[in-house]
């Protein structure tokens, strides 16, 4: 947890929330796991997924995909085939990891009249800076 010291709250850099902030520092792993979590099999192929994710590069997908095996939370399978065929599934630590942002993207899909409202004081302070 985070330290309070002498009234006040630090997130030293080895906290968990600073440890978990780390993930979501990737652009696109949210949405990596959360497409896998909905997958059919809860596989995909690396195509499948860009196609799935608009706006992501090739390059992008491929960082995010080894950041995500690199801390266990999905694993890459390649099948001994001709041409080589690769997919991507969710380990049972992935897994766990994709429910609470399973509930966090709930939570968007719920109340959406609150994301306009963000979006909408942001563009208006945005506007009034420029």
């Amino acid at each position: 947890m985070p330290a309070w010291v002498e009234g006040k709250l630090y997130f030293y850099a080895d906290s968990p929330p600073r440890r978990l902030m780390e993930l979501f520092s990737v652009k696109w792993s949210t949405m990596v796991l959360h497409a896998l979590y909905h997958w059919p099999d809860e596989r995909a192929r690396t195509g499948e997924l860009q196609r799935s994710l608009q706006g992501i590069s090739k390059k992008m997908l491929f960082q995010t995909l080894k950041e995500l095996e690199l801390r266990g939370l999905i694993a890459r399978h390649v099948y001994d085939v001709i041409p080589p065929k690769v997919d991507y599934r969710l380990t049972l630590l992935g897994r766990n990891f994709a429910e609470p942002i399973e509930q966090m993207y709930q939570w968007g899909l719920d109340n959406q009249a609150a994301l306009d409202e963000m979006e909408s004081c942001y563009q208006a302070a945005s506007t009034a800076h420029d």
